[in-house]
């Protein structure tokens, strides 16, 4: 029996057999490789988007394939079928969510291009995702962090100044990776940066900030860490580069913000994201418009910032609590 006419577009006609279904090397249909390039080109997703992605289509094309169904056209209850299966195996809100996401841009897409007649995700629902409060550290905390990482080898003014940099600007970790020098030039005290979906936008750099940028960027810091030849081009221009004098990836950023972290007694409960939700919990604290933290951190939807209100509310009353001798009821007699 010949083989369907959709399993030409494995190398082969043949699945390879793969027992990680997390693994991102598996071959897409080609309808699915198209939408991802569409992703990155029109949309500008990022890379751990682009790769989560291809896990989820890739782990649905193969459940389809294992069962004799063509990945491309099927009705919406063999998705939903696909769909219950994941969530018996264990899959969190969060990851069902992804995974139903992908799932319905790809149909999506795929209509759009004539592909298919229909789009059979149309009426799948994404499962509610409890929205949970971010973590920010105190004050107090943050400050501790920031001053114990006080040395003047090149590597230490690398890292107050990457420090310095996510909490004074609230950029996300894969912002301030891919910061290059040009990103800095200019006497206006502001920094670029380019957020999710390649968008550019200008925030403010603090005194702080600015003068830890300095000391890393002067002869005592960066320069040292400097090759005699730059392998890359990218790299001769990143802001932050590592001993080897390539860019400085986002591993290795998240690895230096945990270990000073670690030394202070924070390793639990502070990473880069948390350093992020701080500028804003304290801004919002200090009583700046919530518009101006929304374009400081690039959040596209408000509701995304509203979250931090809740937090510096509470934060308003056990200062009130603490503070004000009426603050709480009196003892009845």
């Amino acid at each position: 029996m010949p083989p369907p006419s959709w399993e030409w577009a494995w190398p082969g006609g043949i699945w390879p057999a793969v027992s990680d279904h997390r693994s991102v090397s598996l071959p897409l249909s080609d309808g699915a490789e198209e939408f991802l390039s569409w992703l990155a080109v029109e949309k500008g997703r990022s890379r751990n988007t682009l790769m989560a992605y291809r896990r989820d289509i890739a782990v649905w094309e193969r459940w389809a394939v294992e069962r004799g169904i063509d990945p491309t056209r099927v009705p919406t209850e063999t998705i939903e079928r696909h769909l219950s299966e994941l969530r018996k195996e264990g899959r969190n809100p969060a990851s069902m969510a992804r995974t139903t996401t992908a799932l319905r841009g790809l149909f999506r897409f795929l209509a759009s291009e004539g592909a298919i007649d229909a789009d059979p995700t149309a009426d799948v629902r994404s499962p509610r995702i409890p929205r949970r409060l971010p973590k920010a550290l105190e004050e107090g905390q943050v400050l501790t962090l920031l001053d114990s990482v006080s040395g003047t080898e090149p590597t230490d003014l690398r890292d107050r100044a990457l420090l310095e940099l996510l909490y004074g600007t609230g950029a996300r970790i894969s912002e301030v990776v891919g910061l290059s020098l040009v990103d800095l030039q200019g006497d206006d005290g502001l920094l670029r940066v380019f957020g999710k979906g390649a968008k550019e936008r200008l925030v403010p750099l603090g005194g702080p900030a600015h003068l830890a940028i300095d000391r890393w960027l002067s002869p005592s810091g960066r320069p040292l860490l400097a090759p005699d030849r730059w392998k890359r081009r990218s790299d001769e221009e990143a802001v932050f580069i590592n001993m080897r004098g390539t860019r400085l990836s986002r591993q290795g950023a998240w690895a230096i913000v945990t270990h000073h972290a670690e030394r202070v007694g924070l390793g639990a409960v502070t990473s880069p994201h948390v350093l992020r939700h701080s500028c804003a919990s304290h801004m919002l604290a200090h009583g700046a418009d919530i518009r101006v933290v929304q374009e400081l951190l690039g959040h596209v939807s408000i509701a995304t910032t509203q979250i931090y209100t809740k937090l510096s509310q509470e934060h308003l009353r056990a200062s009130y609590e603490r503070a004000h001798p009426r603050a709480t009821a009196p003892q009845l007699k």
